[in-house]
């Protein structure tokens, strides 16, 4: 029986040996008793180690986020496969010259939802104009997963404007490469996705939700479910692309079923343009045009 449906096998990802897969062909290191088991990374990568691991996976992002002073975020979701318009033009192009009708099809949906790329970059632009003209403690930076797509635009609206941002990225066995435009010193890495969700949150004073697929739902109900169960404060939330989100989720049947509160419909809203979120986030928190004003 192959080992992955054997009812022994282990669900989790080996951090030990997705590290060494995921690195520059270094090699394994040899067990050694006698080193610091601090210094020991194969006996920091044992299963029976992975609390510690947890922790540090904690702090490694908070530490550097305090020290550069990342006290408030405004967190992006969204899929990691659209592309900026010119991309997505290429890439149609090449579908219809190769003649594939599934390449086709793939090509025109792309082509279809490259607009929120632009609505995303655009919303970090804004994000980024308010930030520039407040002080320190009063400034919201764009965090993201750190990916290409969605992520990539918001993390490029921010650095369009020469604001530090952060990116969240994940290690996976495809490799998710951290895009070019996350500020160097905010780029994370991490291996478990709980630790990187609860880093998501844990600075969030919003979050935008673009269309996206499964990363993109776990992470929007993971904020929606902990602020439904008051484990964490209420923040606004925004399904960002009314059309994509409605076709999705009819969350009205939710109501009707009895399976939520008719008031948890208002943890969300709603929006279709950069400026509606922005303006919405500023109501919330009762923000000016401008700091200072």
């Amino acid at each position: 029986m192959d080992a992955t449906h054997s009812l022994q096998a282990s669900r989790l990802a080996d951090a030990a040996v997705e590290m060494h897969l995921m690195s520059d062909g270094e090699q394994r290191l040899a067990p050694d008793a006698y080193r610091l088991a601090f210094a020991d990374p194969e006996f920091l990568l044992r299963r029976e180690t992975r609390g510690i691991r947890f922790q540090l996976e904690l702090l490694k992002p908070d530490l550097a986020q305090q020290a550069h002073g990342v006290e408030n975020t405004i967190v992006v979701f969204g899929s990691a496969r659209f592309r900026e318009p010119a991309e997505a033009q290429r890439q149609w192009e090449a579908a219809r010259a190769s003649g594939d009708p599934q390449a086709v099809r793939r090509a025109e949906a792309l082509r279809r939802n490259a607009h929120y790329y632009d609505k995303a970059r655009r919303f970090a632009q804004l994000v980024a104009d308010y930030s520039l003209s407040c002080p320190k403690a009063d400034q919201l930076y764009i965090a993201t997963g750190g990916g290409p797509g969605i992520m990539e635009a918001a993390n490029r609206g921010a650095h369009d404007r020469g604001v530090l941002n952060v990116g969240l990225n994940i290690l996976l066995p495809h490799e998710q490469e951290p895009n070019p435009y996350i500020s160097p010193e905010l780029c994370f890495k991490f291996h478990y996705f709980a630790l990187r969700k609860m880093h998501f949150l844990m600075r969030a004073k919003a979050l935008v939700a673009f269309p996206g697929g499964f990363g993109t739902l776990d992470e929007l109900f993971e904020v929606m479910t902990l602020v439904q169960c008051k484990k964490a404060k209420p923040v606004p939330i925004f399904l960002f692309g009314s059309e994509y989100w409605k076709r999705l989720i009819h969350f009205e049947v939710l109501v009707e079923e009895g399976a939520i509160s008719p008031e948890d419909l208002d943890l969300f809203q709603y929006v279709d343009e950069p400026e509606e979120a922005w303006e919405g986030i500023k109501r919330f928190y009762g923000l000016p045009d401008a700091c200072g004003r």
